[in-house]
């Protein structure tokens, strides 16, 4: 591990090896500063899902076979659609949030490639369509936008991370964004997985003047979800390992089990359709 790794033993699990000899990213395009997305439709996130991680925008270079593939993923989770969701005192309320550890899995050798500059994520991954959207606001400053760039990772829909164990030399489910003038940096992905130890959950980490793996970073931590959309989205027929039986509440996960409130995200959207996470990221600048 590099220097950002030196807390990744604290609280999750290990992985079994960190060779990382090589990538395969799918975009083609490079870019120094990009502007989130703003706010679009829930079919629109679908329709991007297996953009095989495209930049955002008219930029993305995904095949219409992959397009195809998002389509039959969105269509063939069956299971009672929550049609909207919204859990999150941490939305809006400019509070600093907590620092986590960055876990086992952040793959920092990775930030020296600008190719992961980029919008969806989630390369050939399939599952539930799922927009992130982290809100930067500096409570020191009346809650203003912040500019920087966030770096988000988080595992597949059978808990598999990138660049580790069996799927090294893959970087899905990872990117850097830049955010706009609203403070926010928007990514394209499918909804996280689960594996033993740990919650539901999407890492974070926020870079304000330049990203790599021996950059300062100025916060580190991490996304939760609302139980309810996560056991729907479990509930799917993609999600075949079913429900989370290794960790069942917050309370119970080594992480968010000394408080979720600034860190829970605020979900809308349905299984059938996809869902946007929206979280306020609080930071002391």
């Amino acid at each position: 591990m590099n220097s950002l790794d030196n807390n990744s033993a604290s609280r999750d699990l290990q992985p079994t090896t960190t060779s990382t000899p090589s990538y395969n990213l799918h975009d083609p395009h490079r870019r120094k500063a990009l502007g989130a997305l703003g706010l679009f439709g829930l079919a629109g996130a679908a329709g991007l899902i297996s953009c095989g991680g495209g930049s955002s925008g008219s930029n993305s270079t995904g095949t219409s076979s992959a397009t195809t593939s998002s389509s039959t993923t969105s269509s063939s989770a069956t299971t009672s659609s929550i049609a909207t969701s919204s859990s999150s005192s941490g939305s809006g309320s400019c509070v600093v949030i907590p620092t986590e550890t960055i876990g086992p899995y952040p793959l920092s050798t990775l930030l020296d490639n600008s190719l992961i500059l980029r919008e969806n994520i989630a390369e050939d991954k399939t599952g539930v369509p799922l927009q992130v959207k982290l809100k930067l606001v500096n409570v020191n400053n009346s809650c203003t936008p912040v500019s920087a760039y966030v770096y988000i990772w988080h595992c597949d829909k059978d808990g598999n991370y990138s660049g580790y164990t069996t799927e090294v030399g893959k970087t899905y489910c990872r990117g850097i964004q830049y955010t706009d003038t609203d403070g926010v940096a928007s990514f394209t992905t499918v909804y996280p997985g689960w594996y033993a130890g740990r919650i539901t959950h999407i890492h974070f980490q926020i870079f304000l003047t330049n990203y790599g793996s021996n950059a300062q970073s100025s916060k580190i931590s991490q996304m939760a979800f609302p139980q309810d959309i996560t056991r729907a989205v479990y509930n799917s027929t993609l999600y075949t390992k079913g429900q989370n039986t290794s960790v069942t509440s917050f309370a119970t996960d080594n992480v968010f089990s000394d408080g979720v409130e600034y860190q829970l995200a605020t979900v809308t959207g349905s299984v059938s359709d996809g869902y946007v996470a929206e979280l306020e990221v609080g930071l002391a600048l």
